[in-house]
């Protein structure tokens, strides 16, 4: 556990060599990320961790809007407690907005970061309709939860719910989707509308280390139009990793292979 303004951080250390330090999105739990960690622990130390919020990483007073800047002044922390010098970073959907005000902030925190399928979708010609999603989704998960919140969402983003803890699933998967279910009632009231109305700073982040990318299965779709009007933004090429939106916990082996390429080009 890590003590930081306001929470109280859970995270897990993994493997040896230069630092890597992933940032999942909203409602994840670092247990998503440990079968790719497990990949990546011969060749990097690979530091998971849960969001101010989650189950795991509660917050020291009630829940509140919460700002992109905190979530990125808490991956400094964690690095800084690491004791380690400029770090690698993965960071995915709203992670990747973290990793990218890191980035624009504190640029000589981060030696190269992937932002995988950032939503910054402010950036889209249609904006308008996803701040009016947003907002919708927001007022039906206080009025009938996050289920119906979720699947709203789910039919326009193609990103969806965790599903119910199945019996014949291993004892981890159901722990991890259990605490996701509480994660993601807390992301969608306090984290969604603010998140989605980043916009990533051009200006800081055009000469920065940072790999826009997306998941081969979401092409055309949503969050793959985010991350080309993120790439467009800065001047990039976006590139393609395997799976889909959650493709590091679908294919950890591949996802890590394709990560680490990624990260040492």
């Amino acid at each position: 556990m890590l003590d930081v303004p306001g929470a109280r951080l859970y995270y897990e250390v993994r493997g040896s060599g230069p630092v890597l330090l992933v940032i999942l999105g909203g409602g994840a739990d670092a247990a998503m990320a440990a079968p790719m960690a497990e990949v990546l622990a011969g060749r990097y130390t690979v530091i998971t961790y849960d969001r101010r919020g989650a189950v795991r990483s509660p917050l020291a007073g009630p829940p509140a809007e919460q700002r992109i800047e905190e979530h990125a002044d808490d991956a400094l922390r964690l690095l800084e407690a690491a004791g380690a010098g400029p770090a690698h970073v993965f960071a995915t959907h709203s992670g990747a907005l973290i990793g990218l005000d890191l980035l624009a902030r504190r640029p000589s925190s981060i030696r190269r970061l992937v932002a995988h399928e950032p939503p910054a979708f402010d950036l889209l010609p249609d904006a308008d309709h996803w701040r009016r999603l947003t907002r919708e989704a927001v007022e039906v998960c206080e009025r009938e939860g996050v289920g119906p919140a979720m699947r709203k969402l789910g039919e326009e983003t193609g990103v969806t719910a965790p599903p119910e803890p199945d019996p014949g699933l291993p004892q981890w998967v159901r722990d991890m989707l259990g605490r996701m279910t509480v994660n993601m009632e807390t992301s969608c009231r306090y984290e969604l509308r603010p998140f989605s109305a980043y916009v990533p700073d051009a200006a800081a982040l055009r000469a920065a280390p940072v790999v826009p990318a997306y998941g081969a299965e979401t092409r055309g779709r949503l969050m793959h139009r985010a991350t080309l009007a993120v790439a467009g933004l800065l001047g990039r090429e976006a590139v393609e990793l395997p799976g889909d939106y959650v493709g590091y916990l679908r294919s950890p082996a591949q996802f890590a292979e394709a990560l680490h390429a990624r990260l040492t080009a």
